[in-house]
Order: C-alpha cells, then sequence, then structure tokens
C-alpha cells in the first residue's frame, strides 16, 4: 500500500509540473522510470525500462489536435508492475502502451468536460481584470487532472500488481521470445518519428557525420553528444558574427538593417 501511494504521489507531482507550474520535460519516462526504480526499491531496472520507454516514445509528442499516449501514467504503472513482477524492459514496454491509451481516454474526458468549465469561469475573470482568478482558474484546472491521474496510478498498482503477476505467469514463452525482440524495433520506430520531424537537408549532414563517428571512430554515444553540443555552440557563434558584420557593413552603407522583432 505504500509503494502505491508514493507511486501516485509520484504521478501527482509529475503531473502538477505539466499542466499546472509550466512543463519541465520531468515527465518523460527516463525521469519518471528512476524515481520508479527508487520506490521500488530497483533503480537499476528503473533506469533502463525507463530508458526503453524513453525511446520507444521519443516520437510521441503532441501536434496540434494530435495528442499522444499519457506517458506518465503509462510509463510509471509499466515500469512498477514490471519491477514487482520480476520482468524486464520488454514487459514494462508491452504494460506502458495499453496504459497509457487507456490514461489518455481518462484524460481527454477531463480536457472535454471539466477544463471548459474552468475556461468559462477564467473568461468572466478576465473580463473584470481578475488576473488572480484567471490564475486560481488555472491552478484549478492543472491540479484536479493531476489529483485525478495520481489516484489513478495509486488504485491501480494497489488492485493490479498480483493481478499482473498471474497474467505475465501466463504467458507462453514464444509470446515472451517476441516481445523481447519487439523491444528492440520499438526504440528504432521512437527515433523514425523524431527523425521525421526533424532532419531536413540542413541538419542531415550532422546526422551522418554523427554515424560516422561512432561507426569508424568507436566514439562512445556520450563523446558524440559533447561533440555535437561543441559544434552546435560553435556554428551559433559563427552565424551571429556573420549577421553583426552583415549589419555593421549595411550601416557603414548608409542603408537599412530590418529588424525582424
Amino acid at each position: 500500500m505504500i509503494q502505491a501511494l508514493l507511486l501516485g504521489i509520484l504521478a501527482f507531482c509529475t503531473q502538477v509540473t505539466e499542466y499546472a507550474l509550466g512543463r519541465g520535460f520531468v515527465s518523460q519516462p527516463l525521469v519518471t522510470g528512476l524515481m520508479t526504480g527508487i520506490i521500488m526499491g530497483d533503480i537499476k531496472a528503473g533506469i533502463i525500462m525507463g530508458a526503453t520507454l524513453e525511446l520507444a516514445f521519443m516520437g510521441a509528442i503532441s501536434i496540434g489536435a494530435v495528442i499522444p499516449p499519457e506517458l506518465i501514467t503509462g510509463g510509471i504503472l509499466g515500469v512498477a508492475l514490471s519491477i514487482s513482477s520480476g520482468a524486464g524492459p520488454e514487459t514494462a514496454l508491452l504494460l506502458a502502451l495499453p496504459i497509457a491509451t487507456l490514461a489518455l481516454i481518462l484524460k481527454n474526458i477531463y480536457l472535454g468536460f471539466v477544463i471548459p468549465v474552468f475556461n468559462k469561469k477564467a473568461d468572466k475573470y478576465a473580463e473584470q481584470a481578475d488576473a488572480k482568478g484567471v490564475e486560481r482558474m488555472h491552478l484549478f484546472a492543472g491540479f484536479g487532472l493531476a489529483i485525478m491521474l495520481g489516484l489513478i496510478v495509486t488504485f491501480s498498482y494497489y488492485l493490479g500488481s498480483n493481478t499482473i503477476k498471474n497474467i505475465l505467469s501466463m504467458i507462453p514463452s514464444f509470446i515472451q521470445t517476441g516481445l523481447t525482440v519487439a523491444t528492440g524495433i520499438l526504440p528504432a520506430l521512437g527515433f523514425a518519428m523524431l527523425a521525421r520531424l526533424l532532419i531536413n537537408k540542413e541538419v542531415i549532414p550532422y546526422f551522418f557525420l554523427g554515424f560516422a563517428i561512432a561507426a569508424y571512430l568507436k566514439v562512445p554515444i556520450t563523446g558524440i553528444a559533447v561533440f555535437g553540443t561543441i559544434t552546435a555552440i560553435i556554428i551559433v557563434k559563427l552565424t551571429q558574427a556573420r549577421k553583426i558584420s552583415a549589419q555593421e557593413q549595411m550601416t557603414l552603407e548608409g542603408g537599412t538593417v530590418d529588424d525582424d522583432f
């Protein structure tokens, strides 16, 4: 019961940072997996499972009206139930997706029926120039969602941990092998979804540069990240220097410089 309460508090605090206090990216499975591992008493498993979920859902972001699965609830419960049952990352991935999808349905119900009530109240406060009232409505809406999802995590883990253990023990070995293979494929799918959004003709040379460094120079990922950060800083500095030089040149020639802002 204590673990269930702690997991619910973790889900509540994470949701608050997302929907009430401003997004800080602590909701990512990489973070929630670590925190869940601490609560469950297996930090190593929490990190590994969280990293697996992070890779699989890296490209699942909200664009317009498209809302991705509710990864906070799915990530916490997927990792917690997998650790409690003694399973591996493939089971965390197996559990996280349907849980996140179900939580998204409940989240959408809250967003569709409860949030509009707070929005109308906020509009009235805005008409009265009451900034504090608008702020209260924002906080009430965000905290309400966090409480709802936190309770879902608490009761789901408390009621479902033994059930999950029994279900997992009934899964045939060939299905478990297939889940292990899928765990290796889904991170690649997550990267592909992210690359589809980011890669264009201007940045793709840097992608292949990183690949070549890893493949032929055997530089670890951390080293590539360091080189990439340094390269990005140098490029930004050079770009800024060129813009300043162009502005100074136009000033000397008596021209005008358009200000983007």
